[in-house]
């Protein structure tokens, strides 16, 4: 296949492959072990809600083309996003916690989520940014089938908290364009305290591993935007809680050295982080500047910033 001449998702499509996919999905739904959780919660059922607090429709809070993304996917014309609501992790310092804990949304069912993603590309939208989409990744399937056969043509871009179980990921594999997940912690005991995932170091860094290995280092079109590939998000936190030297190793040396990766400054107090004393002051310029410095020293030079 050539990244550069459709979406990886076409191929999949056309051969029923995708709709096989969408079926054994949308099984999981009734005892639903999509996300690292493995709740067992039965979604179709409204009165068995899962930890993400999504049944079987997903909850859309919005979409509208996105000009702050990184460079790589906003480009020039703009980020197709879509925010889904719910999360499959408690941030104490979520700064869209409304949407992700307060489940800010509405329930749309497959053809409208096949609308949305098709008025995204009528705008000119690079991509269709899906974010949040752990727990809504059956939805999202059947939702594209949809919008395949009226005319999608977008890469899909899988903008997750990195908290994602790879059997469900190993379902996506030729249907995700672009990853690009978080890497947030590199210590289990601060992801227990400060997000509630004592194991999100072993299990973001397995998933990371399983994004890379479908598609590969990002790579940029003829028109500055990404076509294909994966692009690291890492928030820098006060008090270095992320461990960034740590995860810039890991993907230097597990992933790759051509990595391209966003180091983040932009941390402030949110939600809960005033209740943390840890966490409830915004980042220092030099915690910054250090954990840039953490990235270079480990060989990385690809920065999304």
């Amino acid at each position: 296949m050539n990244a550069g001449s459709y979406p990886a998702y076409l191929e999949l499509a056309h051969n029923g492959e995708l709709q096989r996919r969408a079926r054994r999905l949308e099984e999981e739904l009734r005892s639903c072990r999509l996300c690292p959780r493995r709740c067992d919660a039965d979604r179709v059922d409204e009165l068995d809600r899962a930890f993400c607090g999504v049944g079987e429709r997903a909850l859309v809070s919005s979409a509208n083309p996105h000009f702050g993304e990184e460079p790589p996917i906003t480009g020039q014309r703009g980020s197709g996003t879509i925010f889904f609501a719910g999360c499959n992790m408690r941030c104490w310092f979520c700064q869209n916690a409304d949407i992700s804990h307060g489940r800010l949304g509405r329930e749309i069912n497959a053809e409208q989520l096949a609308t949305l993603m098709l008025h995204l590309q009528d705008l000119g939208c690079h991509n269709i940014n899906l974010v949040t989409p752990t727990h809504v990744v059956p939805q999202i399937v059947s939702a594209l089938i949809v919008a395949v056969d009226e005319g999608l043509r977008l890469p899909l871009v899988y903008n997750s908290g990195g908290y994602d179980s790879v059997e469900t990921l190993q379902l996506l594999d030729g249907v995700v364009d672009i990853y690009m997940p978080d890497l947030k912690y590199a210590d289990g005991g601060h992801a227990r305290r400060l997000s509630g995932a004592p194991d999100y170091p072993e299990v973001s860094r397995a998933a990371l591993k399983e994004m890379h290995r479908q598609v590969g280092d990002l790579v940029i079109g003829p028109d500055g935007a990404a076509i294909r590939g994966l692009l690291v998000r890492h928030l820098v936190l006060p008090n270095d809680l992320a461990g960034t030297a740590a995860s810039m190793r890991f993907l230097a040396r597990e992933i790759s050295p051509d990595t391209c990766v966003n180091v983040m400054a932009q941390y402030r107090p949110s939600y809960k982080a005033h209740t943390r004393p840890e966490v409830n002051r915004p980042l220092m310029r030099e915690e910054y500047e250090a954990a840039l410095q953490a990235a270079r020293r480990e060989g990385l030079y690809r920065f999304a910033l």
